[in-house]
């Protein structure tokens, strides 16, 4: 090999030693998401302000991307492209069992004991009932997301166990929304007769005067059910250091600031773990969206 062939050599392999370690070095952008169960908007709104927190609390570079569905979210999470995510119960199980080490980190206190709220346009006659309302039978129903916790997973779950049935068989006709908001905003117009909800959703645009209590009504509340998280891969430690995955864990639980928390909205937050989100995972294999 010539002198110059040499060179050349040795100056391509310090050149991949580099990109390598630059790939790995602790000044790369810590990078989260969160499923999208809320219109564009207001996810930039509500993680913008995090992302600010988060960089401040860690010490890094911190960015927030958005994603278009919950498997984008998951698919994200899975490919390193984010690092942290706010899931919701469903999306988290499925993100975490995908990358060896991940963990739940923390849950807002109100993600102890979740609800969904089953709605319906007042057109329908259908009033609130403490028990299950049997008559969502044959009515045009929409759930939220096909990934949703709240607006599939366990709406469909406990119509599956009053009704003994799948939701196609017991429905005139079947939707999937894409998020919470888009749910509420088709009962209330009469698209579809009947929706499956998040509760916090609902509080939410209750407040902001954007539901009209004489066209849509909450007409079931399911019993509780743990729901959403961050979650947090597990090889974090091993690009910016050992004890970054609980620095992670801290600064979430130390998040108290009051326009932060409102932008979820939750009232603080607490430490969750994967064993939390055991009652989910059994829930989604027993009506078969995880194997």
């Amino acid at each position: 090999m010539s002198l110059m062939k040499s060179l050349l050599f040795i100056f391509f392999l310090f050149a991949q030693v580099n990109l390598y370690a630059r790939a790995d070095n602790p000044t790369r952008d810590f990078v989260f998401t969160a499923i999208p169960d809320q219109d564009e908007t207001k996810l930039q709104e509500r993680f913008g302000k995090v992302a600010a927190y988060l960089e401040k609390q860690l010490g890094v570079n911190v960015k927030y991307i958005p994603v278009k569905s919950y498997a984008a979210a998951i698919s994200a999470f899975r490919n390193n492209q984010v690092q942290l995510a706010w899931f919701g119960g469903l999306s988290g199980v499925k993100a975490r069992d995908l990358v060896s080490g991940s963990e739940a980190l923390a849950q807002g206190i109100e993600d102890q004991q979740f609800e969904t709220y089953f709605i319906a346009n007042t057109a329908t006659g259908l009033q609130r009932s403490e028990t299950f309302p049997e008559g969502i039978r044959d009515k045009v129903f929409t759930f939220g997301s096909k990934g949703s916790t709240s607006g599939r997973l366990m709406p469909e779950y406990y119509v599956r166990k009053h009704f003994k049935s799948s939701p196609k068989e017991v429905f005139a006709r079947v939707g999937f929304s894409g998020d919470h908001s888009r749910t509420i905003a088709l009962v209330q117009s009469g698209a579809y007769e009947v929706g499956a909800v998040n509760f916090k959703v609902w509080q939410s645009e209750q407040q902001q005067g954007k539901i009209d209590n004489k066209k849509v009504s909450v007409i079931w509340k399911t019993p509780t059910y743990p729901d959403y998280q961050w979650s947090v891969r597990g090889d974090v430690d091993n690009t910016w250091g050992n004890g970054f995955k609980e620095k992670i864990r801290l600064a979430l639980l130390a998040m108290n600031d009051a326009d932060l928390l409102a932008a979820f909205p939750r009232s603080g937050f607490i430490a969750a773990s994967n064993e939390d989100y055991r009652p989910i995972k059994n829930v989604a294999k027993e009506i078969g969206l995880i194997d």
